[in-house]
Formats: C-alpha cells, structure tokens, sequence
C-alpha cells in the first residue's frame, strides 16, 4: 500500500529553508553569546587607563631612586640618569603604541609575541611580563612596610624600654628579611583587585593623583631651596659618564608598569 504524501519531507542530506534560516539564526545566536561571554565589562574610561599608567610609575620607585641613585653612581648628574632613562622610555612606549594599532588585542606583549613570532616565544616573553610585575609589586611593598618601620622607629626616644614598643617593633620587624608590613600591602591589594575594576579605580585615580602632586610639590620645592654649591662638581669624577648611564639603568625601573595599560585596555 502506498502511504499518503504529507507534504515532501527533506532527507538527511538536505535541509529546508526554514530549517537553515533557524540553523543560521541559532549558530549567529551561539557565536554572539560565545564572543559576549569572553567579553569584559567596560568600566575604565581614558583618564582611569592614564591614572593606571601613572600609578604604576609614578611611585616608591621615584621616591627612593632618585636619592639612592644620587648617592651611589651619579651625584647631582642624576637627573641626566633619569632623562636618558625617560627617553628609553618614551622609545619603549611608542613601540607599544605602534603594535597595539597593528594588533588592537588585549594581552600587552604576549599577543604582540604571539602574533609576529609564535607561541613559544609568547610564553617567555608571557613569563617575563609575570617575572616584571612580580618583582616590582614586591619591591613596592617593600619599600612601604620599611617606611612604615622606619616611622615607628623614631618613636624609640618617647617609648625607651617600653614592652609595648618592643613588642611592636618585633612584629613588624622580626629579623631575617621578613617583613609583615609589605605582606599586608600585598594581600590588601589582592583583595581590592578581586573585588573588580570598577571597584579599584577610584583608589588607583586618588593615589595617583596624590602621587603626581607630591611630585610636582617637591620638585617645586627643590627648585626654590636649592644651593648651588651642591651641584659642583655637577659629574663628580669619581663617577664620570659610566656612573650617569649606570644610574639611567637604575632609573629604569622607576617607569617600569607603564605596560600595564594595554594590559587592562579590553575593560576601557
């Protein structure tokens, strides 16, 4: 007996119309929903990004270089250190902006690696970038836990033998290189940092602004209460040309973060 024709029914092989306009609608549907869910919610604006940029340079590094530098290598010649350092810099940040242009990809070096050169280069270069903020976030917080140190320190005339006093100076320097103070630095960074970006940009906009402005305060100030026989011999002679480009690598590590920009940009 021969069965009642329905209507056509399409084979396996062939796939109506309606069908392929749901398939197409539903395979858009999972690629937007797939590029939605890699994503990132957008909460930084330009002056969020130059306040990151900022904050990462602008800070302990400036501070306490310029005078270890001053003292060691270059004497009053530091700030050609500092300039010759500002221009590598400026150099290294022109690159970076040539590339993002080129590749408009969040990832900072890694893509750029990734893109010219390949995968394995991209994971040294990868593994470079985690070493570089790695050793200077520890560096920072360093430097804010011995301040912190130093400060209590100069309580010791009014305390003398108090037992309070030395018990507060052994927590927060007990010996051996360890210092608690920078470890609560890092773990109150942690922390902000995991409660989002849009939640942690107002205190990196408040201290990079505080930062800039102690800058600008205590240049206008140096300017002002100078002494010019500090500044002779202005390239003392024990450290000649040698000890200005010896501190212009030394003052390179107070721009070092400036990267982090193109790292964050995908959330501006």
């Amino acid at each position: 007996m021969q069965s009642a024709d329905y209507g056509s029914v399409p084979s396996s092989g062939e796939c109506s119309p309606l069908r392929q306009h749901s398939d197409d609608n539903n395979g858009h549907g999972m690629n937007a929903s797939h590029q939605n869910t890699h994503e990132l919610h957008r909460h930084l604006s330009l002056f969020d990004l130059v306040c990151v940029g900022v904050g990462a340079t602008v800070g302990s590094g400036v501070f306490v270089l310029i005078g270890l530098i001053a003292r060691t290598t270059s004497g009053p010649a530091v700030s050609l250190s500092w300039l010759i350092a500002g221009v590598a810099a400026c150099a290294s940040g022109l690159c970076y902006a040539e590339l993002g242009g080129r590749f408009p990809s969040v990832g900072s070096t890694y893509v750029y690696a990734k893109k010219t050169m390949g995968e394995s280069v991209a994971v040294i270069a990868g593994a470079c970038l985690t070493l570089e903020y790695t050793g200077s976030a520890s560096a920072v917080a360093r430097s804010w836990g011995d301040k912190v140190v130093a400060y209590v320190q100069t309580w010791e005339d009014g305390a003398g033998d108090e037992s309070w006093y030395r018990f507060l100076m052994f927590i927060l320097d007990p010996g051996y290189g360890i210092s608690p103070c920078a470890f609560l630095v890092s773990l109150g960074s942690v922390l902000l940092l995991l409660g989002g970006v849009k939640e942690s940009k107002n205190v990196t906009n408040f201290f990079s602004t505080l930062n800039v402005s102690l800058v600008f305060f205590m240049a206008t100030m140096s300017l002002i209460l100078a002494k010019r026989e500090n500044m002779v011999p202005f390239v003392p002679p024990e450290f000649g040309a040698r000890g200005i480009l010896r501190g212009a690598t030394s003052s390179f590590f107070g721009y070092i973060g400036f990267d982090e920009i193109w790292c964050i940009s995908g959330e501006a």
